[in-house]
Parts: C-alpha cells; sequence; structure tokens
C-alpha cells in the first residue's frame, strides 16, 4: 500500500444526508514518529449519532470538519508502531478516520482488545461488546425493568433495539418491539425471542393501534430510538408511573427545524407520572468493566444474539451510512475496509 484512500466530509448536508456530501482523495501515507501507532482499518462502525457531527450546530460530539476525514469506531491491526504498548499486529479499536489508516500520535485513544472476548466475532466489539452494546445496557439500567413489566423498543432490530430487548427479556419483562419491515419483525420474535413486534410502515397512521394491539396491558418502559409519531403512541400507550429513556431520534436527524413535528401529548408526562430521562453512554465510561464482564458472560452463554450488516469496501461506506440513516440496514452496520487477517 503506497497511499492512503480517505473519505472526506465536502460539504454539510441541508435536510438529508447525500453522496454529494462526501469525497474520497488519495493521501500520502504518513510517517510514523515515536511513540506512534499506524493502524490498518479491518471494519468500521456507522451509527446514526455521526449524523449529528455534520451539522454545525454544537453538541456533545464534536463536528467533522470541512475537508477533513470523516471518523468512526474502527477496529483495526497494528500495521507499524514505535510504541511499546501497541506492537506490530495488535488488534486495537478507537476512533479512527473514514481511511485505510490511520496515524494515532502516541497512540492516544487506542484500546486493545479484550482478550476475555477473544472468541466473539471481530464485529460484535463495535456492537454487542462495542457502543451499541453499552448504550442499550446503561439506558435500560435507568429504567430499573422488573420482571413483569411491559418494554417497549423502537427501532428494536437496529443496533442498540436488538440488545435492549434481550436484555430486557433476561430481566423478565414482556418485550415489544417495532421495526420497519416485515423481515425485521419476523426476527424481532422468531431469532431474538420478542414476545410481540409490528412494522410501523405497514401501520400507517394508525401506529398506536399497532402497539396498543402488541400491548394490550399498556407499556411500562419504552425505551425510544426514533421520536416522532412513534413516541407520541408510546405516551398514549403508556401505563402510570411509566419509565422513558430518550436514547435517540433518527426520524428526526434529517428535518429542519422547520419541518421537525411536535410531540402532542407530553401532557402525559404529568397526568400519567412518566420519568423521561436522556443520556450520552460516553457520560458513563467509567462503567466500561462492568458492562463488559456480564455482556461477556450472556454471548459466551448464548443468552445474547447479534446481528450484523456488513458493507464492502470503504468506497461503500458513504452509500451505506446514508442506507442506514433511511432504515434500510438490517442490523449494526458497519463497513469491511480490509481482511481481519
Amino acid at each position: 500500500m503506497t497511499t492512503n484512500r480517505q473519505i472526506i466530509f465536502k460539504s454539510r448536508p441541508e435536510g438529508w444526508v447525500t453522496l454529494d456530501n462526501f469525497d474520497i482523495r488519495e493521501a500520502a501515507m504518513p510517517d510514523v514518529g515515536d511513540g506512534d501507532v499506524l493502524v490498518r482499518a479491518i471494519y468500521m462502525s456507522l451509527d446514526p449519532y455521526m449524523r449529528g457531527r455534520m451539522d454545525a450546530a454544537k453538541s456533545y460530539a464534536a463536528g467533522f470538519q470541512i475537508g477533513e476525514p470523516l471518523q468512526a469506531r474502527v477496529i483495526g491491526r497494528v500495521a507499524a508502531s514505535r510504541n511499546a504498548d501497541y506492537p506490530e499486529g495488535a488488534l486495537v479499536f478507537g476512533t479512527l478516520d473514514w481511511a485505510d489508516v490511520t496515524l494515532v500520535p502516541g497512540g492516544k485513544g487506542l484500546k486493545k482488545i479484550d482478550p476475555a472476548a477473544a472468541d466473539v466475532p471481530l464485529t460484535w466489539h463495535l456492537g454487542a461488546l462495542g457502543m451499541p452494546g453499552m448504550t442499550a445496557w446503561v439506558g435500560l439500567g435507568f429504567t430499573d425493568p422488573k420482571p413483569g413489566d411491559t418494554l417497549f423498543v423502537s427501532a428494536a432490530s437496529g443496533a442498540v433495539g436488538q440488545i435492549v430487548g434481550q436484555i430486557g427479556r433476561l430481566r423478565g419483562c414482556r418485550v415489544v418491539g417495532t421495526a420497519g419491515t416485515d423481515a425485521k419483525v419476523a426476527y424481532l420474535t422468531d431469532d431474538l425471542g420478542f414476545d410481540a413486534a409490528f412494522n410501523y410502515r405497514a401501520a400507517g397512521d394508525d401506529v398506536l393501534g399497532a402497539l396498543q394491539a402488541a400491548a394490550p396491558d399498556g407499556i411500562d418502559i419504552y425505551f425510544d430510538n426514533v421520536g416522532g409519531p412513534i413516541l407520541e403512541a408510546a405516551l398514549d400507550a403508556a401505563n402510570r408511573f411509566a419509565r422513558f429513556v430518550e436514547c435517540g431520534m433518527i426520524s428526526q436527524y434529517n428535518l429542519t427545524r422547520e419541518e421537525t413535528p411536535g410531540i402532542r401529548n407530553m401532557t402525559h408526562v404529568v397526568r400519567k407520572a412518566i420519568r423521561m430521562q436522556g443520556f450520552i453512554v460516553s457520560d458513563h465510561a467509567d462503567r466500561r468493566a462492568e458492562f463488559d464482564a456480564e455482556m461477556i458472560d450472556w454471548l459466551k452463554a448464548g443468552k445474547i444474539k447479534y446481528r450484523i450488516d456488513v458493507a464492502e469496501g470503504l468506497d461503500a461506506a458513504p452509500a451505506a451510512f446514508i442506507a442506514m440513516l433511511k432504515g434500510e440496514n438490517f442490523g449494526k452496520q458497519v463497513v469491511r475496509i480490509s481482511a481481519e487477517d
């Protein structure tokens, strides 16, 4: 490899992201200085939160810079190193460029793959054992799930939702999910053990009716990944003292402020004494070891399953990212950039 391909953030989207917002360039291979680590990307994660980094508005994560490579969570292998902590050939993960290789000055932010999870598929370190899995684990914990609770999960076949539902089952909840295709709905009930699920697209304007059919006794917990009409339906279906955890609002990420619909029934929060909490998983990094231990045990025991949607090649990343924002992926979206060996 004599040059390094990089996907560049070309322009800020107005509304929906398009391929015109990206570019690709060939850059010179970086020089590795004292303490530096050069990482060859194997798998790259694509996640909804990255849409917010494309906007100019200040947020909890630094925005992408025009004319520079985008960044993502990446699993890779050390290609060259002048850092004793990260020898050549080691498997590592960190926030790296959308690129074939990334130079990491001083190895800052890199972590080695946990040997305790060495027999778990490598992609799962970006999913069940990565940020999505910890997001599910931390977020559901805020709701204090108890046996007999009805848990409703939106975007339930996605990177976070599929883990939320399975943890809910392990905690003794009755789990209801929603997804955007019949195949995804079948996956929730047939493969992941959800008690009920429905296709929100097929429900059309009657999402509430579909939810009430799936959860006739109401819902006690709502894990929200989408916002919008499904949040409205969840508020209508909520029992008194329900707990809502607000993880994501993907239905609104590509809308302008003027296009974004309001939630018309927030009065339920008062009338039903609903507890509603938002969170950012990075604020809970101190619980990483606790999460790893429990999730690794579940995975090894076969109690948690996980589906990955793999796009092939760095060039495919922009189109895969746009498709993910539109819900066209099936499972956790990653991009395979090079071979694992």
